[in-house]
């Protein structure tokens, strides 16, 4: 197998940062494992709104000097070091979000290996990953389907089955038809749960409606949504809140949750805009406000679990040739997309 391994691979890299326009192909030698790590060839590659944060500089937390972007990839393991005894040649394999994060809640250090910003990302042909970071990909799903997984699933996974896990029969409102909320929606719905969703544009709402989502709110046409979630819900309110919104959507959502209900803080795509009084809104109705952080490589194997039992197939909007990541980027920053948007880089 070895003498199939080429000596050199491309990397995508961000000399500067900024914007997408700074995106720059490398080509550097194939990277040798350690011990105790597995060389990957890297099949495809999804974005996330954090790509493009850290594309233009603005991400909140260190960015290494001429990074490999991008944290999501699906691959196949084509060389393993020598203490290796968990994975095989051939096998096809995930990496998770923070490679270190293996199991409960993350520290400092571990969110320091989180790919693609402090470290060197997968947006690349071949990389080496520690054997303990890696998850075996769903049976069910392609590469293009398995690369949407580990940014974007898993944190959908742990806002909704983490330590208040819904309920079959709860209502879950998952803001926009992004890659977090819609992964959110699928798996609210295999959970038995009733999703209500927003989106700015019916032909989205379309797409999430095929899935299994039962209320659809344009944001455009009702710009006060969280009045008509309250009518879906007879005045009582959701029990979960995939908040991907941040403050821009958060005044919204306290509106929109139950006495006592969930609103997990997941991103900040509406803006930045202030929002007041907080604590005492948050206090008035005793809301259980979760900031997430993806999760673990357990959480990530649990989600597989829950993929393969309901054949849950991620909506990837469009698949782009590596030679074209600018362009994936750019489509990503457009925000015409419905779930994901993947990079393919080797076929399946």
């Amino acid at each position: 197998m070895a003498s199939s391994i080429p000596s050199k691979t491309r990397a995508y890299r961000f000399p500067k940062t900024e914007g997408i326009q700074s995106l720059v192909l490398e080509e550097g030698p194939v990277p040798q494992p350690k011990a105790n790590e597995v060389l990957v060839k890297v099949h495809a590659v999804s974005l996330n709104y954090r790509d493009l944060l850290i594309a233009s500089g603005q991400y909140p937390a260190a960015i290494k000097a001429n990074v490999i972007p991008a944290s999501d990839m699906s691959g196949t393991v084509i060389s393993r070091g020598e203490d290796v005894k968990s994975w095989q040649v051939g096998e096809r394999v995930c990496a998770n979000f923070c490679l270190d994060h293996i199991y409960g809640d993350a520290t400092a250090g571990v969110m320091g290996t989180a790919l693609g910003a402090g470290i060197d990302g997968v947006l690349t042909e071949y990389r080496t990953f520690p054997a303990h970071s890696l998850v075996k990909a769903p049976a069910n799903l392609s590469h293009n389907e398995a690369s949407t997984l580990p940014c974007a699933a898993v944190t959908a996974y742990n806002a909704l089955l983490g330590p208040r896990p819904v309920k079959a029969g709860e209502i879950v409102l998952c803001i926009g038809t992004g890659g977090v909320s819609v992964l959110a929606a699928q798996i609210a719905i295999a959970s038995g749960a009733e999703v209500i969703i927003t989106s700015s544009s019916d032909e989205k709402l379309e797409v999430v409606k095929k899935l299994g989502a039962k209320h659809l709110i344009n944001y455009k046409t009702h710009p006060e949504w969280e009045k008509e979630v309250l009518k879906i819900t007879n005045g009582r309110g959701v029990d979960h809140i995939i908040e991907v919104g941040g403050p821009g959507t958060f005044d919204k959502s306290i509106a929109s949750v139950r006495v006592q209900g969930s609103i997990h803080v997941i991103g900040f795509v509406a803006g930045l805009d202030e929002v007041s009084n907080v604590p005492m809104k948050v206090l008035q109705k005793g809301i259980n406000v979760r900031g997430i952080l993806v999760g673990p490589r357990s959480s990530f194997e649990d989600l597989n679990r829950l993929i393969e039992a309901n054949d849950v197939k991620p909506v990837v909007s469009k698949v782009f040739p590596f030679e074209q990541a600018k362009e994936a980027f750019e489509f990503l920053q457009a925000q015409k997309h419905v779930g994901k948007v993947v990079i393919q880089i080797a076929e399946d």
